[in-house]
Formats: C-alpha cells, structure tokens, sequence
C-alpha cells in the first residue's frame, strides 16, 4: 500500500497551521527539504509548502529560521532550473522584510545570497539580491555602500542592456542621491530610468514607483501642484494594486495641497471612497495638519508632534 502523496501531505500540513503551528512547520519542512521526488509536480508542490514555511516563520518572527532556511535549500536548488531557484530566493528574502526589526538579518542574508550567486555563476540572481542590498544600505542610510554597489551594478547591467532592471537600478541611485541631497544627480538618475523604462513594458507598481520619485524630486524644488500630480497618479496604481504604499501616496497629495494652501480640500478628500480605504493614524494626522493650518494654529501643530 503507497502513501499519500506529496500534494496530500502538504494539504495534510496545512490543516495544522493555526492551531498547531510548530506541528506544521515539522511537516512542512519534512515535504521541502526531505528525500521526496522532484519531477514537475513535485517540484510545485514544495514550492506552496515552502511559502507556507516561510509565511509561518514570519508570524512567529523567526527571522533567523529563514535565514538557515535558504541554506538548507541548496541541495535542492542544485536539481530546479536556475529561473526557478531565483524565484525562490527572492520570495525567502521578501518574507524575512515581513519580520519586525530584520533589517540586520536581511543585510547579511543578502550577502550571503551575492557570495553563493556568485560562487554559483548566477549571474541574474546575484544582480537581483545586490540590488536589494543597495537598497537596504540606502534605509540604513549607508550612501556610500549603496553607491558604490548600484555603480557596479550599471556597469554590469548596461553591457547586459537588461531594461527592467536598469530601471531599477537608475530609479534607486535617484533615491539615494534624493537622500544626499543631490537634487543634479537624482534628477538624471530619474531622467535614465524614465528613458529605460520608455522602450519596455513597465508593471504597474514599478510605474507608480517612478512617479512617487517624480513627486518628491518636485516637492523638494517647491513645485507642489505637480509633485500632487505625480503623487495622484502614483496613488491610482498603488490603490488599483491594493499595495499598503497607497497611504504614503496619499499622505502626500495631502501635505501638496496644505503646502498649496488649499487645506480646506483635505477633510472631502479624505472622506472619499479611495481615502476612506486608507483611514488610519497617518491619514488622521494629515487632518490635524491641516486644521492647524486653517486656524493658524501653532499650538495645534505642536500638540501633534508631542
């Protein structure tokens, strides 16, 4: 008499997952890393039993598990198609930004991750993971690491003329050089992305990210009514996405339009359809400003801060 298959001990698994949750990692990691078959199906089915893995890892915010985990993982990666153990990766390293206060983790992860990329010769995964080191660098404001990581990186991927990625890689050096206070240089930065992305189909969420920077570069040069523009077009793609970056969107065009002294739009466009989505603390705080603003209220303003 066979067993149950490997789809049934990974539905079996699942049944484990709220109320049992150690039970469930024990059968998950049983299915992903033991001595199980690895043709197509298979291969499917460890791919769902991985990202259950990982998604409880993250609830239980073990960051360190998943870190061990994508080690563990490379006897496996050495029999799936190289696209494949990329994806793979990436959807690890994702999971490990889930958990709280990992920024550290995910720092040395993606060192990790660069180092057996490149003892690998994979070539298309190491670009990815370096570029999500650049951008770590950038939020633990290390300038001078993310610079010279995205320098190489445009020397490589220019040779390679990889669209998408260039996009990425000029719209965070726009960041950066944002974050410096560079405005020459991000302005050129966002202009080559602008220019890469002009040529390719670009997904919406990268678009959105494109006019996110459009607006802050604009915001930066006092310019609120088309800072507003971009930051409106970028909360369209990020709403439509149901992506949590819609809020930041929208804590934007509402800081233009107190900027552009038209505070007294920003009660109706809050209690729109599309701003009543994204009621929160954040939102709420753009009301208080704004009524401070109205009042001229610096004692309002100052109870906000407090």
């Amino acid at each position: 008499m066979t067993g149950p298959t490997l789809s049934e001990r990974y539905a079996s698994a699942q049944e484990y997952e709220e109320a049992q949750p150690d039970t469930a990692i024990s059968r998950l990691r049983d299915i992903v890393l033991g001595d199980n078959p690895n043709d197509a199906e298979s291969i499917k089915t460890k791919e769902l039993a991985l990202q259950s893995l990982a998604n409880l890892y993250a609830k239980q915010g073990d960051a360190d598990a998943l870190r061990t985990l994508l080690t563990e993982l490379r006897s496996l990666f050495a029999l799936i198609p190289k696209a494949k153990t990329a994806k793979i990766v990436r959807t690890v390293v994702d999971t490990i930004a889930k958990v709280p206060n990992s920024t550290a983790v995910q720092l040395e992860v993606c060192k990790e991750q660069v180092q057996w990329a490149q003892t690998e010769k994979r070539t298309f995964l190491r670009q990815r993971i370096e570029v999500r080191l650049a951008t770590l660098y950038l939020e633990t404001k290390d300038y001078t690491s993310s610079i010279s990581l995205i320098g190489k990186l445009l020397t490589e991927v220019k040779r390679l003329d990889d669209k998408l990625l260039l996009v990425d890689i000029h719209l965070l050096e726009s960041r950066v050089h944002t974050a410096l206070r560079n405005a020459p240089k991000a302005k050129a930065a966002l202009t080559a992305a602008r220019t890469a992305a002009n040529s390719i189909y670009i997904p919406p969420a990268i678009q959105a990210e494109i006019d996110t920077q459009s607006g802050t570069l604009h915001a930066e040069e006092k310019d609120y009514k088309t800072a507003y523009s971009y930051f409106f077009e970028a909360f369209e793609q990020f709403n439509a996405l149901d992506d949590r970056k819609a809020v930041l969107s929208l804590k934007y065009m509402l800081l233009c339009k107190i900027m552009l002294s038209s505070a007294e739009e920003v009660p109706g466009m809050i209690s729109s359809k599309a701003g009543l989505k994204y009621a929160g603390i954040e939102v709420d705080a753009m009301r208080t400003v704004a009524k401070a603003y109205q009042d001229r209220s610096l004692q309002q303003d100052e109870h906000l801060w407090m």
